[in-house]
């Protein structure tokens, strides 16, 4: 046994020889059409009002006061609407970097458009993550020859390859765990060096209200003027380097290529073929495109791009990383209000040692969180690491945290866009549901630890843990169907006059192992706008209170030091007691308005749902349990 290990561990790092990665990179580049269909200057590019702000930003800046204009795309259907509209407005170039981008029909309709721009004389760079790039080794082999506009690299490809099996993952994580870790995180489509988006969004049909089980509530944020030139050159920072590989020269998909020689694309398939061509459509519609986006841009003052590079990953991780500290820096600037939003509450030290020095000043700032409950969240370790420290949370920051529901009643999510066929959840605009259907339909009992209607988290935010435990980061099984909605929007308000867009999730692979970036705002019109939307995340309708649960009558001093002592211990959290439980806001003539958490009034106006309401009961909660009483240890990596 110890030889037949010793022969897969060799036989998994072993890559490519020099002369094999030669002949891969020689045959890919003989197969490269270089024919452009456009012999106009500017590549036959469709008229776009996005691009046109560009324009206008750049005609009227100066190198002493530049202008921006700056949109916020809270809508999955808009976010793609306004990415392929810009697409087809490049002239010359256009440069993708992401997380995740998947084979499903938002990401082959992006991918569609991206070879059709190279294919009218656009320059086309396509950067991924490695642990979360196209499923297909033949996708990838495919898109290596598809045009000599094309190129497609893989940012920091383990053991080689393109993708790993299971056994590969654990043969990396036992060699190379930190950088196996070591992810590009960073977000960016760019335009020409003209126009940017940046955010929380992925290539995947969950992002953009297109999955019919579970979708991000999710933020992009486009910005056109001269600080894109800015966040083109982060994105050449990461291109050039040495981590940046070219597909044919991983084992996997080179093996291919000199096997086989470079497959042809197969034709586009969409699960959904209608709503492809809707999308396409309207991206072709000059004055929807307007009406729609365009007319809601605001023009704006300040704008700066704070970006971690590629030196993040070499070392000890201390350099190239000022994303962290910028946004460190901003919330030490806060004087009346940090308003937060991040998906997965798991704060590092640094952090929480952030927020304890504010909650020291004689009067510190309100500090109001938007983040997941166990309900919406696809990340049930995250979730877990935070139920843990909710006693920190409220009692020692301060924090009021509010947890998004499984089914929002007032979300920015297009629910008829999923395809879904839906019970009645109290949704404006939806048709009637059909009673059959609903007779028909069981509750959603499937556990994480079972098998379940989620597809498989491969393609999740936290893919760096996909292959840890099966199904481990799933949502879990609530006690009704319907079309779950999960947080994931990464933004941040400092006093209504700051107002940052990003992908950084303010936790500690955010601060030590993923690249991160933001748009930083100083304009108190961005501000407000961006505070109104998140302040519509935490509204009663859609998300839950977290407070202090009421005291028992009797032993209620040893009850709060026993479970503070449980909470700090790495192992054995095994109190069975939490300080905090969710609270719903009830309405009524002497509850006219929502209230914080420590106003008066405040449990006359809200009634305890339990920790995990929506939740169906079953395994779950000893999973929880589990995780809370010996997780604490994966918090460095959550």
């Amino acid at each position: 046994m110890a030889v037949a290990l010793l022969a897969l561990s060799l036989s998994a790092c072993a890559g490519l020889s020099r002369v094999e990665r030669e002949r891969a990179t020689a045959i890919v580049l003989a197969a490269r059409p270089a024919q452009v269909d456009c012999d106009q200057p500017n590549a036959c590019a469709q008229p776009s009002p996005l691009r046109e702000l560009a324009a206008r930003a750049l005609a009227e800046s100066t190198p002493e006061a530049p202008r921006h204009y700056a949109l916020i795309l809270d809508h999955g259907p808009d976010a793609l609407l306004a990415r392929i509209n810009l697409i087809r407005s490049a002239t010359t170039a256009i440069d993708l970097q992401t997380y995740i981008y998947d084979e499903d029909d938002a990401g082959k309709l992006v991918l569609d458009e991206l070879l059709a721009a190279a294919r009218r004389g656009v320059r086309v760079r396509l950067l991924l993550d490695q642990l979360a790039a196209l499923r297909r080794i033949e996708t990838l082999a495919a898109l290596s020859g598809a045009h000599a506009n094309f190129e497609v690299r893989l940012y920091n490809p383990v053991l080689r390859r393109a993708r790993i099996t299971y056994p590969q993952y654990l043969l990396a994580a036992a060699c190379c765990w930190r950088r196996l870790n070591q992810r590009m995180h960073t977000k960016l489509l760019l335009v020409d060096g003209a126009v940017g988006i940046t955010g929380g969004r992925n290539y995947q049909d969950d992002y953009y209200d297109w999955d019919d089980e579970y979708n991000f509530r999710d933020r992009d944020l486009l910005v056109a003027g001269p600080i894109a030139q800015v966040m083109d050159e982060d994105f050449v920072r990461f291109w050039e380097d040495r981590r940046s590989v070219p597909v044919e020269r991983l084992k996997d998909v080179g093996g291919q290529v000199l096997r086989s020689g470079v497959p042809a694309l197969p034709p586009t398939q969409f699960e959904r073929p209608q709503r492809a061509e809707a999308m396409r459509r309207d991206a072709g519609d000059f004055e929807r495109v307007r009406e729609r986006l365009a007319s809601q841009a605001l023009l704006v003052d300040g704008v700066r791009y704070i970006a971690d590079s590629p030196d993040k990953h070499r070392g000890d991780g201390s350099g190239g990383a000022p994303a962290s500290d910028s946004l460190r820096g901003l919330i030490e600037s806060a004087q009346t209000e940090v308003l937060l939003q991040t998906p997965y509450l798991v704060l590092s030290d640094s952090a929480q040692d952030l927020f304890r020095q504010l909650r020291k000043r004689p009067q510190p700032p309100r500090v109001i969180v938007s983040t997941n409950s166990l309900a919406a969240t696809d990340a049930f370790i995250a979730y877990a690491l935070s139920y843990k420290y909710k006693r920190r949370y409220l009692r020692e920051f301060g924090f009021d945290i509010y947890e998004y529901k499984p089914f929002p009643a007032d979300a920015p999510i297009d629910i008829a866009a999923t395809g879904a066929v839906l019970p009645d959840l109290g949704l404006p605009g939806l048709p009637e549901p059909d009673p059959e259907l609903l007779r028909a339909q069981r509750p959603d009992r499937a556990s994480v630890v079972s098998r379940t209607q989620y597809r498989s988290p491969l393609s999740r935010e936290y893919a760096a843990m996909r292959y840890a435990r099966r199904r481990s980061n799933e949502p879990v099984p609530l006690k009704r169907a319907g079309v779950r909605i999960g947080m994931h929007a990464k933004s941040m308000v400092i006093d209504e006059r700051i107002g940052v867009v990003g992908t950084h999730n303010f936790d500690p692979r955010g601060d030590h192992y993923n690249t991160e970036g933001a748009v930083v705002i100083e304009d108190p019109a961005f501000a407000r706008e961006l505070a109104a939307s998140i302040r519509r995340d935490i509204a009663p309708e859609n998300s839950w209170v977290i407070a202090r649960r009421d005291k028992p009558p009797v032993f209620s001093g040893l009850e709060y030091s026993l479970a503070k002592i449980s909470e700090h211990l790495p192992l054995f959290d095994l109190w069975p007691v939490r300080y905090a439980t969710s609270y719903e806001f009830v309405p009524g003539p002497d509850c006219p308005r929502p209230l914080y958490r420590n106003q008066p009034g405040f449990r006359a106006c809200y009634r305890p749902v339990g920790d995990f309401p929506e939740v169906s009961i079953g395994p779950k909660r000893l999973i929880t349990r589990i995780f809370t009483a010996f997780g604490a240890g994966l918090a460095p990596i959550l």
